[in-house]
């Protein structure tokens, strides 16, 4: 024989033992061993051998300029629908908080420190919302439900009982919680405040919270730019005057939550929907190619199991042993299951997206992930064409053989890490600007803030 020994990926496979002991039928044993020269060849090798050509190599170089131009193509659209919401935001916060600046203070918007900045506020909010319709320069519109407007709800969070005298006097305060809300139509602005007078006298040493939200109903125009059609939204605005500290500072806050849906009764000319038709081949023709990478990798798989229970047959016949437990793992090539699991991601990402597309679906943040891990995938694995040069084979077989000990040192400075993370948070939380924590309180996202801070800067005692 030619080659009496045979080494794939460091894996040293006997093959004159082989030789030596199957004298009886020597067709069986140099087929055997041309299928296992032949199974750790690479795809040129391959082709320079049996004239077989890489279809896999070729299936997988395609899916990578297909999903990543799938993915820019989404990305670009979903960059739209963020900064719309992010334009909406600042929008609303200019529209219904008095004096705003235009920049956020650490956990809220902007603070008012006397009654009547509160009433003047409170105020500005329901008058700016009943104006609205003259004041946006948006398509914003109060959001209906059986042909009606959705009213203002607003809401006084306030302890049951409480009197507050001089520093030295007793408190009487119940701790328990009452609420007392109030709707108001769009229609009714010009008698609202004084149809409603005794609801706005607030008990400032009782008050924890008031509480408002509304709905309004906005269009993305942005995607007719670029000939998409465009998604609806219902904005549910939160407005939220902070007294539970009762430190003579009351946080506002506004943010809101937003559900996209299908716009009704619309009507756009040009090229929108057919551009629409382009892309939903394009990404139907995507799910054919994963679907054809997944067959391909999936019969890969088959036949390598054959061919090891082929080699520990004769292993355990000729010479009476068996097959060890890494010799058989070279057989099971785990760069598959990854091109089978990044290509499942891939489909369904594609179909999400071509929901999207169809305005059968809204939901962007699950096909992101779908699309994102998937082009993750696809891209790692590249690096198992690279494992067939030489030079890349040694840089792999040492990050290889280097993992176990780098995931080792990881876990022990995490622990360094964790210990001078919660060190930090207690001690500095409070007082320092780098840790996210707010100086009134120490909670979970200060924690995690601060966790973020000593991992990325390492300025937590600076």
């Amino acid at each position: 024989m030619e080659m009496s020994e045979s080494y794939c990926h460091g894996v040293r496979v006997d093959m004159s033992s082989i030789s030596t002991s199957m004298s009886t039928d020597p067709v069986t044993e140099e087929i055997l061993r041309d299928d296992l020269r032949f199974y750790f060849m690479s795809p040129c090798e391959k082709y320079r051998t049996r004239r077989q050509l890489p279809w896999k190599l070729a299936v997988q170089i395609l899916k990578i300029f297909m999903i990543t131009l799938q993915l820019i193509l989404f990305g670009l659209n979903n960059q739209l629908v963020v900064s719309y919401k992010e334009e909406n935001l600042m929008a609303f916060k200019n529209l219904f908080l008095m004096g705003y600046s235009g920049v956020d203070e650490d956990d809220y918007s902007i603070a008012v420190y006397t009654k009547q900045n509160v009433y003047d506020s409170l105020y500005y909010v329901i008058d700016q919302y009943s104006q609205l319709r003259n004041l946006s320069v948006g398509p914003v519109n109060y959001a209906e439900e059986n042909e009606m407007y959705l009213p203002m709800i607003i809401c006084k969070k306030s302890y049951i009982r409480g009197s507050v005298g001089s520093p030295e006097k007793s408190y009487d305060i119940d701790a328990q919680l009452e609420t007392v809300c109030l709707g108001l139509e769009p229609e009714s602005a010009a008698t609202w405040r004084m149809n409603n007078a005794s609801f706005f006298e607030l008990d400032f040493y009782r008050l924890v919270e008031i509480e408002i939200t509304f709905a309004l109903n906005g269009i993305n125009l942005q995607s007719v730019r670029s000939h998409e059609l465009p998604d609806c939204y219902t904005f549910f605005v939160k407005i939220v005057f902070d007294n539970s500290c009762h430190s003579g500072k009351m946080k506002l806050t506004l943010d809101f939550d937003d559900v996209s849906s299908v716009c009704k009764n619309w009507k756009i000319s040009g090229t929108a929907q057919k551009n629409t038709h382009y892309l939903l081949i394009f990404d139907g023709f995507v799910i054919v190619v994963c679907m054809i990478s997944a067959v391909l990798c999936t019969r890969s798989i088959i036949l390598a199991v054959k061919l090891l229970q082929r080699f520990s047959r004769f292993c355990l016949e000729i010479n009476n042993h068996k097959v060890c437990e890494d010799d058989q793992r070279e057989f099971l090539n785990g760069w598959y299951v990854l091109v089978i699991v990044s290509d499942v991601m891939a489909i369904i990402g594609s179909i999400l997206k071509m929901e999207i597309q169809a305005k059968s679906l809204t939901n962007y943040d699950v096909c992101s992930i779908f699309l994102g891990t998937s082009t993750l995938m696809v891209w790692v694995g590249v690096i198992r064409y690279l494992g067939y040069f030489e030079k890349y084979n040694v840089l792999i077989l040492t990050m290889r053989a280097a993992l176990p000990k780098v995931l080792r040192f990881c876990c022990c400075a995490g622990m360094i890490y964790l210990g001078y993370t919660f060190c930090g948070w207690i001690v500095l939380g409070p007082y320092h600007e780098k840790i996210c924590a707010s100086r009134q309180f120490l909670g979970l996202h200060g924690l995690v803030c601060a966790l973020t801070c000593t991992v990325n800067c390492g300025t937590l005692y600076r």
